[in-house]
């Protein structure tokens, strides 16, 4: 009896001791919520977003790709055709960097639907308009440099080079609201189309092309009602600037050129988000 309790008592295991709460090992943390903080106000993303190099680009490619659309619409005087295969082109060229908008009118429509974000739509939109006023300023230098024309010339009933312009809608008296909803109706065709293109991933030339047949289908409709009254449809207030459409003495351009195309694309956007779907991919 005595042996088997000594051997019970050796065979018992010696617990070890806990370490005391001193001898812990403390992790040091550093907090971040201050730099989190900080890259969450107004200017901690403004300085972010200047250092972001691929916006830099996709304002470049907005400001060349509105400065040719501009070009094209003066040269060819608006002609449908020629913006057709000129909005194709520049899709084709600057869509992979910026998207290809060249319009204030679809990049505030994209995004109020949430396609981009504001800072993106703010740079879009002061290039855009800066690409529209190159395109009006280089082409007039040209115009500047034109050959005088003769007494003969004039006989005839030749007059001096001149740039395309928009139509005076100053004397639209009583008519304003007709190409108010001419342009409305332009820039909501044009947005469902390029609300459209923007969702084709795969195939560039497909997006370029339904970009260029949606703004050909667009123009058809608003010219050919504004010309009935005797005014000019754009369905762009970028390209607006560079065909002197705006009149600071008189609202109604500014409601005809700039708010009308907004209100128009954004419904374009929404139409086609809504036949579309939420989950169609």
């Amino acid at each position: 009896m005595h042996m088997a309790t000594k051997k019970a008592a050796t065979n018992t295991k010696k617990v070890p001791a806990k370490k005391s709460a001193g001898a812990k090992k403390t992790k040091t943390t550093v907090s971040t919520a201050p730099v989190a903080a900080r890259s969450q106000t107004f200017t901690g993303h403004v300085q972010q977003a200047a250092r972001n190099m691929t916006l830099w680009r996709a304002l470049a490619a907005e400001l060349i790709g509105t400065f040719l659309l501009a070009g094209v619409v003066i040269a060819g005087q608006g002609q449908p055709i020629f913006v057709l295969f000129a909005l194709v082109g520049i899709v084709l060229l600057i869509g992979s960097i910026s998207g290809g908008h060249v319009n204030p009118a679809i990049t505030i429509a994209a995004f109020v639907t949430r396609r981009i974000g504001w800072l993106r739509a703010v740079g879009y939109i002061l290039a855009q308009c800066l690409g529209a006023a190159l395109a009006y300023v280089v082409l007039n230098a040209f115009i500047g440099g034109a050959a005088a024309v003769s007494a003969d010339a004039q006989s005839f009933g030749q007059g001096a080079a001149t740039l395309f312009a928009a139509a005076d809608v100053s004397e639209l008296t009583g008519k304003e609201w007709y190409v108010f909803f001419a342009e409305l109706t332009g820039t909501a065709i044009l947005g469902l189309a390029i609300a459209s293109a923007t969702r084709e991933k795969t195939d560039r030339l497909v997006a370029s092309f339904t970009a260029g047949l949606g703004i050909f289908i667009a123009l058809m409709v608003s010219v050919s009602a504004a010309s009935y009254v005797g005014a000019s449809a754009i369905i762009n207030p970028a390209v607006a600037i560079a065909l002197h459409a705006y009149g600071w003495t008189n609202v109604w351009p500014l409601a005809i050129y700039a708010l009308a195309p907004v209100i128009g694309a954004i419904i374009g956007f929404i139409v086609y988000d809504l036949i579309r779907g939420k989950n169609a991919k």
